[in-house]
This record gives C-alpha cells, structure tokens and sequence, in this order.
C-alpha cells in the first residue's frame, strides 16, 4: 500500500499526539489512585460499572435478550446475595402469594421444603389429590412433568405443582426402601388451606393443630377453642406448631395472645425506626385456665417460634420436642411498578426474654426426639402378665358385662385420636406431662406452708 508524504506526517503527528497523551495519563494517574479506591464503594461507581455490563450484553450477547429480562434477573440476583429469605417476585409470583395467605389455591395439596439439597415432601394436605394419591412425608421428588428437580427452587417448584383445576401433572418420587422411582399422576383441585385442626384427645384433653399462619388463623383457633371446651372446659391443651413453617406476623401475635394476659410477646429490631416494634398481650374476654403444652421440632420456623418463645418467656406453656428451625429475620412485602414486589429481611425477632431466634431456634424445655412408629415400644412384643380377669370362673367384677371379646377385653373400637397417639410418641408425651400436671395440682404435699 502507498501513502503520500503529506499523509505520512500527518500520520506520524497524530501517533506523536496519542503517545503524549497516555504519558501524561501515565504520570497523573498515581495521584489519583486514592480517590479511584474510595470511588469505588460509592453507589455511583457499581451504577457505572453496572451500566457497562448491561449495554455490552445487550450489544454482544449471541442472541438479542429483552431489557426486562435483564433487569428482572439483576434484581433477583442482587436480592438473593442478601440472604435467603430477601427475593424478587415478579407480578405472578406476588400474586401467588397473595392468593396462599388467604387460604385457597389451585395445586396437588402438599407441603413441600428443600431438604439436603432435594425437593422434599413435609407432609400431603389431608383430603387433597396428593393426599388421596398416598404421598408421603420425606418423599423426594426428584422430577416434575419429567423435569429434573435438580437445582430447582421452591419457587420455581411450586409454579410447576400448581395449575388451574382438572389439568394433570405428573411427579416422580423416591421412598426410603423402594429400589426404584415411581411416577404418580395427579389431577389438580382447589386446595383450601385450612389453618387450624382440632379434635379431643382424651376427655378433658384437648388438641389444635396450626398448619401455617395465614389471615384466618387467629378466627380459626378462637372457633376451635369454643368447641373443645364446650361447657365442661378443659383440663389441659397440645398445641402443635411441629412443621409449621411460619406466616403472618399478626397472626402469630393473635396466637400469642390468646393464651396471654398480659405481657410482651415479641419485639423487632433493625436499621429503621418503622422496624422497631413491640408486641403486648391484652386482656381476653375468654380465659383459657388451663395448662398448655407446645409441640415443636426442626420444622418450626419464624411466626412458630415466635408463639413458642412467647408462651416460654411468659412461663405460660411446656416447650416440648425438638429444636426448632431459627428463622428469626423479619421479611417486608414491598410492591413496586407493574405488579411486581420484594421481599425484604427489614428486621431480627426477638423473644420477651430478649433471645434472638435467628439461627439459634427455641430450645424445648423437654426434648423428645420424635420416633417412628415402628420402633416405639407398643409395636414391640412384650410379655404380658395374667391378671384376675384372665382367670377362667374369675368374679365378676362390679358393672362387668359380657359385652367382650374372645381375649376377654371389652369390645373397643379404636378412635382417630387414639391412632393418632399410637403414632405420635412426641403426642403421647405432651399427654402424658399435661396429666401429671394435674395430679401434682391435686396431691396435698405435707409440710407446705
């Protein structure tokens, strides 16, 4: 190639000019290199570099990609540096939220978590497609519609779980003891999330069950409440929050309070005034004068440990079980443009005691770990020893009929509740503890003044 003379100065005087220039760069640059390693926390600063990535994307990237979809996934990862309950929910998965804490949606009816690093069932809601189908508690799944689980998030789990009614989704678990997964195919319904269970347990003894914390809770309990104490009232109550992964703040508060007076139940502290608060017991129109056992275990989380630790510290219930989950951080709802919201650790919970729940947990005042049925005693053959009533010609007893089995026992037909404490080890026990209660209330100790 041929240049002119003239070409060739001009060229030469440019190359002089641009040399000239990052030398000078050169030498002033050390001069600054204090401030540019202070610039470089400032929010401006990451602004900037932020910026730069975002138009070499759009510019570079193989394929074109939609500004949205950048931007949304930016967020989320911003949000999931923080900790991993601070998340970015765009409009639909704001909405499901929304839908869930008013207590109805459309899905398979089960309870799941992310267990070892795998899809895991906490347990089926009774009466729902999943339920009927047999899923287990501890199931793993490990594909949904033949998509791996692998990596998935609960989120992104619970989107492919759920569906509008009558449509069909199909999910592949493994069991402890099969060789082998098993596809099951469900037909989705509409899954009324109901809050609060209830039944007796024995008479004068009675058992709530809560689920999830959600809008309904507080009315749900005061309804089971009236029903278990009728007229007689009760002698002793289980409240069971085992597996309970949290909720609605106030929720939990109101269930606190219930069983509160008077007293501090909960406080929150963080960065902002707005995030600062204390929670009081009131007065109750209905008193509930009766003991009160409290079932917890790994599975208890947040708005649960909350009512565990407040009936702890105002000496009001026995912590029995095992250690619970130690969610203590306080999530913010905050909606933004377009429908979506953030979900925001704002603040640290704190028990009356002024405990912090985060990452610590409830400590039970009675462990007692829980025990398969299998390998509790009553599934054990022990010898039995002949009473009188085994005696062939025995005397009668007074009030005895002959209204018995071929064994001699009184005909009995086992009732839900006495299946239920059959099962439950950690059950039987808080029974046991309310019942011994209720003696010691009654023995009159010799020397007491």
């Amino acid at each position: 190639m041929k240049f002119k003379r003239s070409s060739i100065l001009l060229y030469l005087f440019f190359s002089l000019v641009v040399i000239g220039l990052t030398a000078v760069a050169i030498y002033i640059n050390p001069a600054n290199l204090a401030v540019a390693k202070d610039d470089e926390n400032t929010t401006y600063h990451q602004l900037k570099l932020f910026s730069q990535v975002l138009d070499l994307v759009e510019r570079d990237y193989v394929e074109p990609v939609k500004p949205k979809k950048l931007i949304y996934g930016a967020i989320q990862g911003m949000l999931s540096s923080l900790d991993p309950h601070s998340a970015f929910m765009k409009p639909e998965d704001f909405k499901e939220l929304q839908v869930e804490t008013k207590g109805k949606f459309t899905g398979i009816g089960i309870e799941i978590t992310i267990k070892d690093g795998v899809l895991t069932v906490v347990s089926p809601i009774e009466g729902t497609p999943a339920f009927k189908a047999g899923i287990q508690a501890n199931d793993k799944i490990l594909k949904i519609n033949g998509k791996s689980t692998k990596n998935m998030t609960l989120i992104q789990a619970v989107k492919l779980l759920r569906g509008p009614k009558g449509t069909t989704v199909t999910i592949s678990i493994y069991r402890s003891g099969w060789n082998k997964l098993k596809d099951i195919k469900l037909v989705r319904d509409v899954i009324p999330i109901k809050s609060v269970r209830a039944k007796s347990l024995e008479d004068g003894y009675g058992y709530v069950r809560i689920t999830n914390f959600q809008s309904k809770t507080e009315r749900e309990l005061q309804k089971a409440l009236r029903k278990l104490e009728g007229k007689k009232g009760l002698k002793g109550l289980i409240l069971d929050l085992r597996n309970n992964p949290g909720g609605l703040l106030d929720q939990a508060v109101a269930v606190s309070d219930e069983f509160l007076e008077s007293g501090l139940i909960v406080y929150t502290d963080g960065r902002l005034e707005d995030s600062k608060m204390k929670f009081y017991a009131k007065p109750n129109r209905v008193h509930h004068n009766y003991p009160l056992v409290v079932l917890v275990n790994g599975g208890s989380a947040s708005a649960s440990e909350i009512v565990a630790g407040a009936l702890q510290d105002n000496k009001r219930a026995v912590i029995v079980g095992t250690q619970t989950f130690g969610k203590g951080s306080v999530q913010t709802i905050i909606p933004l443009e377009g429908g979506a919201a953030i979900r925001l650790t704002t603040a640290r919970y704190y028990t009356p005691s002024g405990r912090s729940i985060q990452a610590k947990g409830i400590t039970p005042d009675i462990e007692v770990p829980f025990v398969p049925p299998s390998e509790t005693s009553e599934e054990k053959d022990v010898f039995h020893f002949i009473k009188e009533k085994d005696l062939e010609g025995h005397l009668k007893g007074v009030g005895e009929d002959n209204n018995k089995d071929e064994t001699g026992d009184k005909k009995h037909t086992e009732t839900e509740a006495e299946k239920m404490l059959k099962k439950d080890n950690q059950l039987r026990e808080g029974l046991r503890i309310l019942k011994a209660f209720n003696i010691y209330k009654e023995l009159k100790i010799q020397g007491a003044s």
